[in-house]
């Protein structure tokens, strides 16, 4: 595999990211702890979580996942070799809306740091953007973190686009730090709002795209194709939207692409994002690893332009 560079920064990645919000949910310390050892051993090196995965699970406060992935870096000592990205501004179960505030991010960056077990963030993301705080208090927050050297790079996820136009020119207006990343829901399913309102946005300021709910939950794995599914996975309620005629569409297509390359479905689905302009490195999850062969699949697999514009036609509305 090719390491590519994460937009305007000097991180480099195996071009997909690991999602961290399986951890403490449904893989629990010893099971996470496996999955990511053979994620590193298949070559690729990009963490993904946030301080508050998880936290929709019953006895659960939010901060598991990150608390795994602490404990993980602490008994394997590879913490150089990784690239690892967090969020902040999320709810969780002590507050019910997104919190962006100075006080809040200076706050939460300390325990996030506590919980990984690291002295720096690669990448530290706004989770949900909080509409009622200025753009440019919180880009003071990132702007004096980045200063004290405990993040490197800053990154926005939930943000509408004119959230994120205004947060892009008012860090050039007063100096403050870019974001350097969006991370929006996109893929094969569900592409209109990126394309339409984020995507031009990510091209005119060079953000490189990491996507989450890159396998639509799951749905573009292939394995749920009736009601009867959704028993297979604690996500099952989320996938029953996608049962209907643009899903089987797609599936189809799915199905003549991974047959052409004797390659899986999720493999294809991971491809053709790697495809869109401005992706750089989906996010994906694994609970078993023999999941992860098909995220070594989609680095390796080139697809063709007959190929992408099969899978594209598919998913139209």
């Amino acid at each position: 595999m090719k390491k590519v560079q994460l937009g305007n920064t000097d991180l480099e990645i195996e071009p997909i990211f690991f999602g961290g919000n399986v951890f403490g949910w449904t893989l629990n310390e010893e099971e996470s702890f496996r999955i990511l050892d053979a994620f590193i051993d298949r070559g690729f090196n990009a963490i993904d979580t946030a301080n508050n995965y998880s936290y929709w699970v019953p006895g659960n406060v939010g901060t598991e996942s990150e608390k795994i992935i602490g404990d993980w870096l602490k008994s394997r000592g590879s913490r150089d070799q990784l690239v690892l990205a967090t969020k902040v501004g999320g709810r969780n179960m002590i507050q019910d809306k997104p919190n962006t505030t100075k006080a809040h991010i200076l706050k939460e960056v300390e325990e996030s740091l506590s919980r990984l077990q690291t002295d720096y963030i690669d990448l530290y993301q706004t989770h949900y953007d909080d509409i009622n705080t200025p753009v440019e208090e919180t880009l003071s927050a990132y702007n004096k973190l980045v200063k004290e050297g405990k993040v490197r790079f800053i990154g926005a996820s939930n943000f509408s686009s004119e959230r994120l136009g205004e947060s892009l020119d008012k860090s050039e207006l007063y100096n403050l730090p870019h974001y350097k990343t969006l991370q929006p829901e996109y893929n094969l399913y569900d592409r209109q709002h990126f394309e339409e309102f984020l995507q031009p946005i990510a091209e005119k300021y060079n953000l490189a795209v990491i996507p989450y709910y890159s396998l639509a939950s799951g749905f573009l794995s292939g394995k749920y194709r009736k009601e009867e599914d959704l028993q297979k996975s604690l996500r099952g309620d989320g996938i029953k939207k996608y049962l209907n005629e643009k899903g089987f569409r797609i599936l189809d297509a799915l199905e003549t692409i991974s047959n052409r390359y004797n390659i899986s479905y999720s493999a294809v689905s991971l491809a053709w994002l790697l495809e869109q302009k401005t992706v750089v490195a989906p996010i994906a999850s694994a609970t078993k690893e023999q999941h992860l062969d098909a995220f070594v699949e989609a680095v390796n697999v080139k697809l063709s332009h007959d190929d992408v514009k099969l899978l594209t036609e598919a998913s139209n509305n």
